[in-house]
């Protein structure tokens, strides 16, 4: 229990009285102590946040997301695969189907280590949670580059809170406005919203920078008069970015 959950003695206790099990808490401190386990519920949480500090530029986290759309069959639900980096908030999204087999998803994740070494990025870890779409072949295609897959235990999804994030923002921002007509108006809507999120949208976890600060602060001091300052737009308004017209 102490291995698979941030718990801390007490709540063990409970989930060992649920069992018909009844040890004083005190037996399972020293236990959790003895066996390198810290007995506060928070061990967990600050052993996550040391080692999202240390790995931050070279840690990518993966999940699933769902939308339902309208084809000729009728409702169908697509499942849609995508990456985080966490330390820049690089959005990768890998794609959408709705019959997400295993050499669907393996071959997503060979499509992303091939991006990655075009690009020459360093992985150390991938996590994710214990959704049964990531199969061990999934998890061997990047362990053969040296990425070590780590699985998050159950009913944690604030160890991985980078992707979480994610879905809340696209489904906020953009999904949630629109009714899907088929997987080509949904693969639109996801590569629209990856570009808009990946280019021009400031981020509130890097300084409301935007990713690669690849729209720096401005130098001047003085703000823009109103006429100094262009809305480019996409989806029809609803994505908005503003800068300055160019002197």
């Amino acid at each position: 229990m102490a291995k698979e959950n941030a718990w801390g003695y007490a709540r063990i206790a409970g989930e060992l009285k649920k069992l018909g099990i009844i040890v004083a808490n005190n037996t399972i401190k020293k236990v959790l102590i003895v066996n390198g386990f810290h007995p506060s519920p928070w061990r967990v949480r600050g052993d996550w946040d040391r080692f999202i500090r240390l790995y931050m530029e070279t840690l990518w986290a993966t999940d699933f997301f769902c939308k339902d759309i309208w084809t000729a069959r009728g409702k169908v639900t697509f499942y849609v695969l995508f990456f985080i980096h966490v330390g820049t908030r690089r959005v990768h999204i890998a794609g959408a189907t709705c019959n997400p087999t295993g050499p669907w998803v393996e071959q997503q994740a060979r499509n992303l280590v091939m991006d990655l070494q075009d690009r020459g990025e360093k992985v150390s870890y991938l996590l994710r949670d214990g959704d049964t779409k990531f199969t061990q072949a999934f998890d061997e295609i990047f362990k053969g580059e040296g990425i070590k897959v780590k699985k998050l235990p159950r009913e944690s999804p604030n160890l991985n809170a980078f992707a979480e994030r994610f879905v809340q923002t696209i489904k906020d921002e953009c999904l949630r406005h629109f009714v899907g007509f088929g997987q080509r108006h949904l693969e639109f809507l996801l590569r629209e919203f990856q570009d808009f999120y990946n280019t021009v949208r400031p981020h509130q976890g890097i300084a409301n920078r935007t990713i690669g600060n690849i729209i720096p602060f401005p130098t001047q001091t003085a703000p823009p008069r109103l006429e100094d300052v262009q809305c480019e737009a996409k989806l029809g308004g609803l994505l908005r970015h503003y800068s300055r017209k160019a002197a």
